[in-house]
């Protein structure tokens, strides 16, 4: 196994585990940073030659993930001479080289195939592909529909209600997932295609609890009331969802025609 000198273990374990607990360690040895980089496979050596000029690029990947340099890195505890930053041991490791070089070949097609496209043609130097720009903060960027798709149907509704309500608690307010009215609203509609009424109901519902103004919301929980032949159920929550957005033709035109339907079966 291909190992740094322990003084540079040391410094390194120090100085990422600070930068992501945010503890309060001593400073690194005199000269640490300047211990050469080894075992680079994806990032160019001759720009990154010493750990010094290597880890805001470590530590922007480790922000963009929302994790912990062990994700990766074979670590230990601080200061711990068994900490080895360049071991290969990790899956996650390799996997994160193929990410980059991931990057690496979209932010190629980004500045050399893109820009003569545009008229006038650009340079796009400043645009680019990031770790966080599609993980922002997850180790596995999915979408939060997908999430309480999956979660519903190898559970229940309800867990991916209550899955979701920890996600919102946890992340509301920053970019990892969107918490609109469009996700519960799509993992509805997929439950109603799926002839899975009365989990579009439970998602459409508790959408309107985050998002009482999402007339869509009530719209497909109408639709899901309709399924279950619950006239009256559809005809209420399509009344609040023309309530919402009365400018609407196409609500206002389900509505009416439910009306005439007759009052149908009751909840």
């Amino acid at each position: 196994m291909n190992r740094q000198p322990m003084f540079l273990a040391v410094f390194v374990a120090a100085v990422l585990t600070a930068a992501t607990a945010m503890a309060q360690v001593a400073p690194p040895p005199p000269g640490a940073e300047e211990v050469p980089n080894t075992n680079l496979k994806v990032l160019p050596k001759d720009r990154f030659k010493t750990f010094g000029e290597i880890l805001p690029t470590m530590q922007a990947i480790r922000d963009g993930l929302g994790v912990g340099c062990a994700y990766c890195h074979t670590y230990t505890a601080p200061w711990n001479p068994a900490n080895d930053f360049t071991s290969d041991a990790k899956p996650a490791k390799e996997k994160a080289r193929v990410m980059m070089k991931m990057v690496q070949q979209i932010n190629q097609t980004i500045r050399t195939e893109i820009p003569p496209l545009d008229k006038p043609a650009t340079a796009r130097q400043a645009v680019g592909v990031q770790c966080i720009t599609c993980h922002k903060g997850v180790p596995i960027p999915r979408e939060l529909a997908d999430i309480v798709t999956d979660t519903g149907n190898a559970k229940s509704a309800a867990s991916a209600v209550a899955q979701y309500r920890e996600l919102r608690q946890k992340y509301f307010g920053g970019e990892q997932y969107d918490f609109t009215d469009n996700t519960l609203f799509v993992a509805a509609q997929r439950a109603l295609a799926a002839n899975k009424p009365d989990d579009a109901i439970t998602y459409a519902q508790t959408n309107v609890e985050f998002n009482p103004k999402s007339a869509r919301s009530f719209q497909v929980m109408s639709q899901a009331y309709a399924k279950k032949m619950d006239t009256a159920g559809a005809v209420s929550a399509l009344e609040k969802a023309v309530a919402i957005d009365p400018s609407n033709m196409q609500l206002q035109n389900q509505l009416n025609q439910l009306k005439s339907q007759g009052p149908g079966r009751t909840r």
